[in-house]
């Protein structure tokens, strides 16, 4: 019953995202996608469907591409890979098994942490993203390169967690929540804390992807309405994204993931050297780049 409710909220959501994304961007004058934009969806959907994620990569490719002000990137992230992941979840709540009230409980937390970072993401000056975003990034590659290295915890064969542990997975996804409006990606974070606690690591897909599918277009609404975001590359990301989605969730059976995650480490480890370096500078904004509209 509990995964059913789940199933129908997140779809009227999705809608009511849609019309919200497409209502600012008409009153923007940003109706039209940017072709860059729906390959970077495309690309970082089909692999953050496989476990590679989607904030890290769109990130480093947002700062090395120069496509936005950095201050923008948050909102970007957010609200461009919303839909994407929102499809993500009802294919993975739907298919993977696990226990309704501890997935209930995560993604309601996840989603009030959301509703604190959002607008706290909207006044923070620049430096302080650029630094928040930088740290995030080094965090992310440190994570790419210790699944690598089969370094990352194993996970058990539980499908429920109770007591003491229930109540801190619980409280650490309203910080995954507050952190991820911020560009903190909350996949890898919300995977090895589960997997530590002795959940079975399939059972944790659909609570990393259901809490960042309900949590992303209730802070997206936040976002698309603010002046820090791009639509243009928002409404690219999106019609990328979900095709991409589905493709890798039905058709692929495997990927050299492990390559791929080093090449990511690489770009990811100069991403965030440019982005700590413009924050340590006092940069207002990353050299080129021009707030859109």
């Amino acid at each position: 019953m509990i995964v059913t409710v789940l199933l129908i909220a997140l779809a009227v959501m999705a809608l009511a995202y849609v019309a919200a994304l497409v209502r600012a961007a008409v009153k923007r004058s940003e109706l039209k996608p940017k072709l860059e934009g729906i390959g970077i969806g495309a690309v970082a959907n089909y692999f953050d469907t496989l476990g590679i994620g989607s904030f890290a990569p769109t990130t480093a490719w947002l700062k090395l591409r120069r496509l936005v002000p950095d201050d923008f990137i948050p909102g970007v992230l957010v609200a461009g890979h919303c839909l994407p992941t929102m499809v993500q979840a009802l294919v993975f709540i739907n298919l993977v098994r696990v226990d309704p009230l501890l997935l209930l409980a995560c993604i309601g937390s996840a989603v009030l942490g959301s509703l604190v970072g959002a607008p706290l993401v909207q006044r923070t000056p620049v430096r302080l993203v650029q630094a928040i975003v930088g740290i995030a990034l080094l965090i992310a590659a440190a994570l790419y390169a210790l699944t690598n290295l089969k370094l990352m915890p194993g996970g058990g064969d539980a499908l429920s967690l109770s007591g003491g542990l229930f109540a801190v997975a619980v409280a650490a996804h309203f910080i995954m929540g507050a952190l991820m409006t911020f560009g903190i990606g909350l996949y890898a974070p919300s995977l090895i804390l589960l997997s530590l606690f002795g959940l079975d690591p399939k059972a944790a897909f659909p609570i990393m992807m259901g809490a960042c599918a309900f949590l992303m277009p209730v802070s997206g609404f936040s976002f698309v309405q603010g002046r820090r975001i791009d639509l243009k590359l928002v409404l690219g990301m999106a019609i990328g994204g979900v095709p991409a989605v589905l493709a890798a969730a039905f058709l692929v059976k495997s990927l050299p993931l492990e390559a791929l995650r080093w090449g990511v480490v690489v770009v990811v480890l100069y991403a965030a050297a440019l982005l700590l370096n413009s924050a340590i500078r006092g940069a207002e904004k990353a050299p080129g780049s021009k707030i859109p509209g």
